[in-house]
């Protein structure tokens, strides 16, 4: 299989995806460049090739064998459903006419072909930056291209009205019962002379380090608070209080298996965490990549799935002198419906 992806989520999702059966490329200015960049990449032993919009993830098997079944027989098939909707033509914003709709029919993905039918198109109309699909392109080049009727579960997701639809879909066919739920954290450390800087699971060098119990990583425990919100499990203080002499310089990636551990005993799933750091020291813009990675690996979370940002306090109170080191953090979990209050 091709994967193509923008340029963007080529550099960031790409290692992650790639290997094994799935090889990724960076997709084109168009939807057509970014089709002959993936047919260009598949091996030449195929003899069937299917285009699938990533933007339709709720496809059927069925819907993909019947295309397959119909490009082996005939050379070239389009899933599609009938339109409808009454059609009208209109110029100007005037109606010329109502066509009968029992003619038409909307087309989706996958448009799949023999291998030999979509290359010959390919070739002779490739450079033509305005077709929306490819089997206009086949069709121009005098194939014939058969119908297979799909589903109108089949929606491509281009708007948010969309994504509640596919929501609602998955659910029913799935029959899931999670939830989406946000958590929120907070956590401030004060900073003190010969303590390591201790951010994010990572240490950067700095003559002042956050004072605590534990390690005093600020981004690790507001982010552990934030899960623990989302699942109604409390906060990290519970099951690690300052007052114990076991925890004394424990480190905050120990706390973040814990909360991971509560989060697979509740049946639920991490999906991102957006966390804010608030400090006049250290600057941490310069440390932007390297602390993002290092909260994505922590938790076992794509990079993707992680934001990390920083913001001074403009001089104000103890964290704007200097004195501390603050961070905020969001969590969003999926959470059995059982479990949720």
């Amino acid at each position: 299989m091709v994967l193509v992806l923008t340029g963007e989520n080529l550099k960031e999702r790409g290692p992650l995806l790639s290997g094994g059966k799935v090889k990724v490329v960076e997709g084109g200015d168009t939807r057509l460049g970014s089709v002959l960049n993936g047919f260009r990449a598949l091996s030449g032993d195929l003899e069937v090739v299917a285009v699938h919009d990533g933007a339709r993830p709720l496809v059927s098997p069925a819907t993909i064998r019947g295309t397959f079944t119909e490009a082996l027989a005939s050379g070239a098939a389009v899933a599609a459903v009938l339109a409808k909707d009454t059609l009208k033509e209109a110029v100007g914003g005037i109606v010329e006419a109502t066509p009968d709709r029992a003619r038409f029919w909307q087309a989706q993905t996958p448009q799949t072909y023999r291998r030999d039918v979509l290359a010959d198109a390919l070739e002779r109309f490739g450079s033509e930056r305005d077709a929306t699909d490819e089997s206009q392109l086949v069709e121009k080049a005098g194939h014939k291209v058969r119908i297979v009727p799909s589903s109108y579960d089949n929606l491509k997701i281009t708007t948010p009205e969309d994504l509640v639809i596919a929501e609602a879909l998955m659910k029913d066919r799935t029959g899931s019962s999670l939830d989406t739920r946000a958590g929120f954290g907070y956590d401030i450390h004060r900073l003190v002379e010969g303590r390591p800087m201790v951010i994010s699971g990572t240490t950067l060098e700095h003559p002042k380090g956050p004072q605590g119990h534990s390690d005093g990583d600020v981004v690790l425990h507001a982010a552990s608070d934030a899960v623990l919100g989302a699942i109604g499990a409390g906060e990290i203080g519970i099951a690690f209080p300052p007052s114990d002499p076991r925890f004394k310089g424990i480190s905050s990636r120990r706390i973040v298996e814990f909360v991971l551990e509560r989060v697979s005993e509740a049946g639920a799933e991490l999906i991102s965490l957006d966390v804010t750091i608030v400090a006049e020291e250290p600057k941490i813009k310069p440390h932007y990549a390297a602390l993002k990675a290092s909260l994505a690996s922590a938790f076992s979370l794509p990079e993707g799935r992680v934001n990390l940002k920083a913001k001074s306090n403009e001089g104000l109170d103890a964290i704007g002198r200097g004195e501390a080191i603050a961070c905020y953090a969001a969590a969003s979990l999926r959470v059995p419906r059982s479990a949720a209050p």
